[in-house]
């Protein structure tokens, strides 16, 4: 009776319940309630998570100073910003490139390509950023310097100086993400016949011709979604790299919207509520992305 009942598209009640109740219990208790307590929590004088005698509804006064007279949030602000107009762009361009190769090459070793670079992807981030940090050491015996010097060239400030340390982070963003957004897009791009790619190729076609006038065109739908998905990827692993690689150092030249937001909340001269401002402004720039997300899969469901 059962199985008659699922095959008529007509589930039982307590099914349903089943299926969605654990769901909606996780969703309120580690999404819903968390972001309705920050948002209250913002708009007091709270110094920790607690609320104590001292705590006292303070209205708008923290978003007004947020907005209009904390410089190193408008610094985190900036230093993310930057980085999110170049690493996803870079990232899923370098992704989308080599995922052409990979699927266009006639390689018997396309298997091992495709782990190695997928590797980075799936190693913790504190283990990234403990190893960049000692490549872009500053000091002449970093791995980078040494290799440089090799040449004859001076060591360079890497996380040392404030107009190289920002990028060497986007540097290591974009090699953490590139080959998970790889692989992505090989799976976008088994779905492209062959023919096309064949016709192309009669037609006197190079390479080059195959992946910006067939390939793009044809996944720039699966590109825009990426392309969302790595702009909201930036904000969270950016906060992890720059913690572990520089602590936001030098000058907060590699502070970003989560980290100063953590360093405010739990920092040595603690200001919870503030924090909770930043962390409401976080989660709107948040929800933006993923209702621009979902905007996009909805409108390539429909053509």
């Amino acid at each position: 009776m059962a199985l008659k009942k699922i095959s008529g598209n007509r589930l039982p009640v307590g099914f349903i319940i089943l299926c969605v109740v654990p769901t909606l219990v996780l969703a309120v208790t580690f999404m819903i309630l968390p972001a309705l307590n920050a948002l209250r929590m913002s708009f007091t004088n709270a110094a920790t998570m607690r609320a104590t005698d001292a705590t006292r509804f303070i209205g708008l006064e923290n978003y007004i100073y947020l907005f209009t007279k904390d410089k190193n949030f408008f610094k985190a602000l900036w230093n993310t910003f930057r980085l999110m107009l170049v690493v996803p762009v870079s990232t899923i361009f370098i992704g989308l490139f080599f995922a052409f190769l990979l699927t266009q090459s006639k390689l018997k070793e396309r298997g091992v390509y495709r782990v190695l670079f997928f590797l980075p992807s799936v190693i913790s981030l504190t283990v990234v950023g403990v190893v960049w940090a000692c490549i872009f050491d500053p000091r002449s015996s970093g791995v980078a310097n040494k290799f440089i010097s090799l040449w004859g060239a001076g060591p360079v400030p890497w996380l040392g100086e404030e107009n190289y340390a920002l990028w060497c982070i986007a540097l290591v963003l974009v090699w953490q993400a590139a080959g998970y957004y790889m692989v992505m897009h090989i799976a976008a791009l088994d779905g492209i016949s062959a023919n096309i790619y064949e016709a192309a190729s009669i037609d006197g076609a190079n390479q080059a011709d195959k992946f910006f006038r067939i390939t793009i065109p044809l996944l720039k739908d699966i590109i825009g979604i990426t392309l969302i998905l790595s702009l909201s990827g930036t904000i969270n692993i950016s906060y992890i790299l720059s913690s572990v690689m520089n602590s936001g150092g030098p000058g907060n030249s590699t502070l970003v919207l989560l980290q100063y937001m953590y360093n405010t909340a739990f920092g040595a001269s603690a200001n919870f509520g503030y924090a909770m401002s930043i962390t409401v402004f976080s989660l709107a720039v948040a929800f933006l992305l993923s209702s621009l997300s979902r905007r996009v899969s909805y409108s390539n469901e429909n053509m």
